[in-house]
């Protein structure tokens, strides 16, 4: 839902949020495995194969914490659900009561794909991803706010109470 304030405009983002780090469950689930693995190892195994097996589960253990955390930075910059609001050169993403704040710089590329906005550094360095538009309509708002063009009520699609859009340019056509 796109609401046009006097600086911007604030927009809810309808797509799916993103899903819950459920890596440390699976860290802890492996752990505990692993510990109950060690423990029958130092009770069964000489004492030169338990500490071996204990080193094996340190050193596995850092690797999958390793390869989570890669995984969570790879997802850091997705922007799907919340509510966001658009200034010129500025985003703010709320998510839950978490805000970040987001300034852009002149360099900063925004391109529109479908209903989706990329914003990328001058090399091509995708910096954000943000989707969940209700329309194509938002998306281009937003992507005309954060490049700097003024934006009045007047270029706003109109939802109809019987389900179809009507721009307020057209009604003034008619």
């Amino acid at each position: 839902m796109l609401k046009l304030t006097d600086d911007g405009a604030k927009i809810t983002l309808q797509g799916q949020q993103q899903t819950a780090d459920n890596g440390l469950f699976w860290f802890g689930s492996a752990l505990l495995v692993g510990a109950v693995a060690v423990a029958m190892a130092m009770s069964l195994l000489p004492e030169r194969l338990a500490i071996g097996a204990l080193a094996l589960l340190i050193i596995g253990s850092f690797i999958f914490n390793r390869q989570r955390l890669k995984h969570k930075k790879s997802m850091s910059g997705m922007i799907s659900s919340g509510v966001l609001w658009v200034r010129n050169g500025e985003l703010v993403h709320d998510n839950q009561g978490k805000r970040e704040h987001i300034q852009l710089t002149a360099e900063n590329r925004i391109t529109l794909t479908g209903e989706q906005l990329e914003i990328a550094d001058i090399d091509g360095t995708r910096k954000y991803h943000i989707s969940g538009f209700d329309s194509i309509q938002e998306a281009k708002a937003a992507q005309a706010i954060l490049e700097g063009q003024t934006f009045t009520k007047r270029h706003a699609n109109i939802k109809m109470s019987n389900d179809s859009s009507v721009s307020e340019s057209e009604k003034n056509n008619q």
